[in-house]
């Protein structure tokens, strides 16, 4: 029993369900996060009061989960934040659930499950929509999935506040990314908003939302994978504008990422070097009262892929020295602890005795398009991306899209899940993979992925405004710049400062075995736009010319 809850928790698997069973009891699970504010709160004053502790322990079978280190729990019974309170059958169907609890709350929740049980037992259970046996809607792809996402940009944007939504704002870098080049002007004017409101003017990175449609009422906790997409989200802004007003928040994010949230361990450490999971503030008039700031430094896959991913796009536009130093110390790591480049397995991460589960799609995704990007930055990282993808496509494709992991487990864990936003990550990293190598196997599995989603157009809004990007580049192929130097040339570094974040570049293009579409004359850069490529260009200036000409 825990001293600050005196609930009974149990871990997530088989023996807490089988309790369930034996003793003919709903389980309640508490999903939480060590970064998770309303999580502590409720532990310290909900799950602490005397008698809802006994009630929990008497009446159910209570189960908690730490939601960074079991994604496909939380996937399937998330109840829109954390701190989650989910009800479920011993089958693991679901009965109820509610978000953060105070005492009162809990207790009339609590007399709710227990009569809904004495009246239907398991029969109250039910299976949510997304986890039904039938396949998204699938369709053709088309010129109207990227105008109607694009069109949503417009739709739901809040002029008056800037950002999308008319509750709470969340700094939504893919949807920025996606407007940087469709909807400029809104894509600006939301990062303005986010580096307003959502930045630690004290210790630098991003807060996680705001809670009211201006932007106040902010959450203090700056979990990485928020920290790592939105420095990329202001870095790509720069890219686009250059004005060092974007550039500024980006780098000082990366000072948070290599400072605060670098574990620092190595050998005899839980794992690392390499950024842990996230970072809990507080308001900046409360640090004073704090010992330490609440952290959670176990070194996640997919958290630190994507971190890479932003350090490498830093350095490419910036020649910024730690964030390259870094990024290469993240995948150094990744490959070492948690990457097994022979057979493309990716461990979700890895702690002392402790490690996650293996071929969840979403470290996958991040892994593959964290080494595309470094075999387009560093001219190292190709083989790796490429066997992640080939074990994700053999492992997680089924009938056409991706599921979000092994379809085994305890709960609803055996039941397919194919979420758009992670099938969207993993389709565009394939398709950066292509368009690098020139395979046009991973292509198709992009274009088959995205076609399994095409029939739900019309339902689909900003969040998900990626799936636009990637339906367009489908349609109109990805622009590449093949380059016949080293990586750091002159070149190479101009073709990473054209202004078009979603362009692949392929470094070392003169070479034989280059892992590019074609090979270009030693000392040039060639664009590759759709089926048609450019002359040869032998300076910087002259490649901004042929970039000009193929995007017209």
């Amino acid at each position: 029993m825990s001293d600050e809850t005196r609930v009974e928790w149990c871990d997530w698997g088989p023996e807490a369900f089988a309790e369930a069973d034996e003793r003919d009891r709903p389980v309640l699970l508490s999903l939480s996060a060590t970064w998770c504010e309303g999580c502590h709160e409720m532990d310290a004053i909900t799950y602490a009061e005397p008698r809802i502790a006994a009630n929990v322990n008497e009446g159910f079978v209570p189960v908690r989960v730490d939601v960074d280190r079991h994604p496909r729990v939380r996937e399937r019974y998330n109840m829109g934040g954390f701190p989650t309170t989910a009800f479920l059958t011993p089958g693991g169907k679901l009965l109820t659930g509610a978000g953060y609890l105070d005492v009162d709350g809990m207790r009339q929740v609590l007399e709710s499950v227990r009569q809904m049980w004495t009246d239907k037992g398991r029969d109250a259970g039910r299976v949510p929509r997304a986890l039904d046996a039938d396949l998204p809607p699938s369709g053709e792809l088309t010129d109207e999935i990227e105008s109607h996402l694009a069109g949503q940009l417009e739709v739901k944007y809040d002029a008056d506040h800037a950002g999308w939504g008319t509750d709470a704002k969340f700094p939504v870098p893919r949807t920025v990314e996606f407007a940087l080049k469709r909807d400029r002007n809104r894509a600006l004017r939301t990062l303005d908003a986010v580096r307003d409101h959502l930045t630690d003017d004290v210790d630098g990175g991003f807060f996680r939302y705001a809670g009211t449609p201006d932007w106040g009422d902010v959450a203090y906790e700056k979990p990485l994978d928020t920290n790592a997409a939105v420095t990329r989200a202001f870095a790509n802004a720069f890219l686009y504008t250059g004005d060092e007003v974007y550039l500024d928040p980006a780098l000082d994010a990366v000072g948070f990422l290599t400072d605060d949230l670098w574990t620092g361990y190595g050998v005899g450490g839980s794992l690392g070097p390499g950024l842990g999971r996230a970072y809990y503030a507080a308001p900046a008039a409360d640090r004073a009262d704090l010992d330490e700031p609440r952290r959670d430094l176990t070194v996640f896959a997919g958290g630190n892929a994507l971190a890479a991913d932003a350090l490498l796009a830093v350095a490419a536009y910036t020649d910024n020295e730690a964030a390259r130093e870094y990024a290469d110390r993240i995948l150094d790591g990744l490959e070492r602890d948690l990457i097994d480049v022979e057979t493309g397995a990716v461990t979700h991460y890895r702690g002392g005795d402790d490690a996650g589960e293996t071929d969840l799609l979403e470290d996958a995704a991040r892994v593959v398009g964290a080494y595309v990007r470094a075999a387009g930055v560093r001219g190292e990282g190709v083989d790796v991306a490429r066997a992640v993808a080939d074990r994700a496509i053999d492992r997680l494709r089924v009938d056409g899209s991706f599921v979000d992991g092994p379809r085994s487990g305890s709960g609803l864990l055996d039941r397919a899940f194919r979420p758009l936003d992670a099938n969207v990550e993993m389709a565009t990293a394939l398709l950066d993979l292509a368009a690098l190598t020139g395979e046009d196997r991973y292509r198709e599995v992009a274009r088959e992925t995205a076609e399994a989603f095409a029939g739900a157009t019309e339902r689909l809004g900003v969040q998900v405004a990626a799936y636009g990007s990637l339906a367009g580049r489908l349609r109109r192929g990805t622009t590449v710049i093949a380059v016949g130097t080293e990586p750091g040339s002159d070149l190479h570094r101009a073709a990473w400062r054209v202004a078009d974040h979603e362009k692949v570049v392929a470094p070392s293009a003169h070479e034989a075995d280059a892992p590019a579409p074609r090979t270009v004359p030693e000392g040039t850069a060639v664009v590759l736009a759709g089926d048609a490529a450019s002359e040869p260009a032998e300076t910087p200036a002259e490649l901004m010319d042929r970039v000009g000409d193929a995007v017209r």
